[in-house]
């Protein structure tokens, strides 16, 4: 993702119920603050280098799996691309790392395969049987990926992607050299069937497909329910069309989702123009919860540098005021059984903070937050994650964030600067308090 260039300088949605008493809220508010809250992280995950040295391991997006007898035995599963994924205790420890696989067939001129999001389903209908999944968007072989959690077991992932699953937006081989392939991903669980369904976006267009997961005798494949195209272009009230900055070729695409497990509405954040809201089944057409800052501004386009130059000075004011391109990792923090008590939660990777929203249909503006590890603030967030449940140490909930741009820096042998980034953990309470949202572990 190439990040916008400012002249002037002017996101696994959980779906398990865990039974505990609920803590005390935190008053029902409601007034933004006016600048971000600075949020102590307490854990971080060890280090990941995207060279040669390291495995190629990218961090990227993370899920929480919750166990539901022994909350300090919980996971996290994340991301590294090229790297595959890890799994981590609660101390931010490793306990499991899978390689991405090279894709079926690969030649040469394949690239290999290349894990982007994920997300987590406790409680889907498999063969029979009530399992927990990790859902992952496989970007090098555009393949959807699926494995089976034992949270007890030594490897706690097991993959059960079907063989001969399909490519998810691809027709041919060479569309997936291109890398026209699946991108961002979120999951939803049907709590009465036991099916699962994934929203999936394509890379470098703005097309978001709506898949239900299958059993097969092979393992978990995948059928497309219905494909939602967003925009990529924009009327403004000036008269004008504008067209969001990107690479030549290249459309405003998608990342960062996550879908209402009770409203079934999938929020998509593309990433140079805001947040979108859609129902998941069904032919509603999609709205936009908030826009970019950079939403009509023009531009001009750095070929060299490969970078777009927004000239605020003469922004005509259409954007939105709490977001810089782009928006990235989306997640919904829930307070209570009701559909509409809770928060959604945007990265707000331009100037590396995350913004909280009412859940309810307005979406009312919260706050804002950064994340430090000690002297290290969290940067360049692509996923983040939260759950409301108690969680071995982090008994208010917890909160956690891709860090795109890990500190102290580090050299390789050669002198130049690796490539780092990793996940950090911060209690729920450490963001909720400042900014007056509820604490409640008990839904």
């Amino acid at each position: 993702m190439n990040r916008p260039v400012v002249v002037p300088a002017v996101a696994l949605s959980l779906t398990a119920l865990v039974l505990a008493a609920p803590t005390a809220a935190a008053g029902h508010r409601h007034h933004a603050s006016a600048a971000p809250v600075r949020a102590a992280a307490t854990v971080e995950t060890p280090a990941l280098y995207d060279d040669e040295a390291g495995g190629n391991a990218n961090g990227d997006d993370p899920a929480i799996w919750a166990d539901r007898a022994h909350s300090r035995h919980s996971l996290v599963v994340g991301t590294k691309k090229e790297g595959g994924l890890d799994v981590y205790n609660l101390q931010g420890q490793v306990v499991q790392s899978i390689p991405a696989p090279v894709p079926p067939g690969a030649g040469p001129d394949d690239e290999p395969g290349r894990f982007n999001n994920v997300d987590i389903v406790q409680g889907a209908r498999l063969g029979g049987s009530r399992v927990d999944l990790a859902v992952v968007s496989d970007r090098g072989a555009d393949l959807i990926r699926t494995y089976v959690i034992n949270g007890h077991a030594a490897q706690p992932l097991t993959e059960v992607t079907a063989p001969n699953a399909p490519y998810a937006f691809a027709t041919t081989r060479e569309q997936v050299r291109d890398q026209e392939t699946a991108y961002g991903l979120a999951a939803w669980l049907d709590p009465d069937t036991g099916r699962v369904y994934a929203a999936v976006s394509q890379r470098h267009t703005s097309a978001v497909r709506i898949f239900r997961l299958v059993s097969t005798s092979s393992g978990v494949s995948y059928q497309a329910v219905r494909t939602v195209t967003l925009p990529e272009s924009f009327p403004l009230p000036n008269g004008t069309t504008w067209v969001p900055c990107e690479d030549p070729g290249d459309g405003p695409q998608v990342e960062g989702m996550v879908i209402d497990r009770d409203t079934q509405v999938v929020y998509a954040a593309q990433e140079d123009v805001g947040i979108w809201s859609f129902p998941l089944l069904g032919s509603g057409r999609p709205a936009l919860v908030d826009k970019v800052r950079e939403y009509g501004v023009p531009y001009t386009y750095d070929p060299v540098e490969e970078e777009c130059l927004h000239d605020f000075s003469q922004d005509p004011g259409y954007g939105g005021k709490h977001i810089a391109a782009d928006a990235e990792g989306l997640s919904i923090y829930y307070d209570g059984d009701d559909d509409e008590d809770g928060y959604l939660l945007a990265s707000s990777q331009g100037d590396n903070t995350f913004v909280a929203y009412e859940r309810d249909g307005r979406h009312q503006f919260l706050g804002s937050f950064e994340v430090w590890f000690g002297d290290d603030q969290v940067e360049s967030s692509d996923g983040s994650t939260v759950s409301n449940l108690s969680l071995g140490g982090f008994d208010r909930g917890l909160f956690i964030a891709h860090d795109g741009h890990d500190t102290p820096e580090e050299v390789d042998s050669e002198g130049e600067t690796r490539e780092k980034t990793n996940f950090k953990f911060v209690g729920w309470e450490r963001i909720a308090r400042p900014l007056d949202l509820t604490i409640n572990t008990g839904s």
